[in-house]
């Protein structure tokens, strides 16, 4: 191989490395751009996010993506009016992954308040698989990224899980005893703690 040639196949690997460099990465794992999810959201058989009117003026103009449906759920108004806990949490949180079943269990015992889970920071592929692994059919909407995402800035997460009772008089309270619940009686606790 001549000189030449040897440089003018290096130029031509450079060019290949810049194109294969600034292609779209991962476009599919965006929230609002994945693939049709419609297996995905069967098998994990979410319950409805919650819509209503009214507002919860923390919440004013958060809005989040709907797991379940795709659609579009205005967390200021959805959940005006009602007692609800509001979990924030992620893929990779390992005591997310502990406190989910906790939250599905608690929701299904009679008289419990509503309770609204927010995954941040991963594609809502990889929720839908999770919370199907877990077997958890809570509602959930996905609120972007776990640093700057609507919800996250809104309720001013710092960590993950975060748990945030939203009273039915539309105040906001971080849930901070217990930090991550264990069992549906310290929910139950910290649900009564606000009537």
């Amino acid at each position: 191989m001549t000189k030449a040639t040897k440089w003018a196949v290096a130029v031509g690997v450079l060019i290949i490395g810049l194109i294969v460099a600034f292609l779209p990465r991962n476009s599919a794992q965006q929230p609002g751009n994945e693939p049709d999810l419609t297996a995905a959201r069967a098998a994990a058989a979410l319950a409805a996010c919650p819509s209503g009117t009214g507002e919860v003026a923390d919440l004013r103009g958060v809005t989040g993506q709907c797991v379940a449906t795709g659609s579009t759920v205005d967390l200021g108004s959805a959940l005006a009016g009602q007692t609800t806990i509001v979990n924030v949490w992620g893929t990779w949180c390992e005591p997310c992954k502990t406190e989910l079943p906790v939250l599905d269990a608690y929701a299904r015992q009679p008289g419990a308040a509503k309770v609204l889970t927010v995954q941040v920071g991963t594609s809502e592929s990889e929720g839908l698989a999770l919370l199907t692994q877990l077997g958890v059919h809570l509602p959930v909407v996905h609120g972007g990224d776990e640093k700057s995402g609507p919800v996250v800035k809104a309720l001013k997460v710092t960590a993950l899980p975060s748990s945030y009772l939203i009273t039915a008089d539309g105040r906001v309270r971080l849930i901070s005893n217990p930090r991550t619940f264990g069992n549906a009686d310290q929910v139950r606790a910290a649900v009564q703690e606000d009537q």
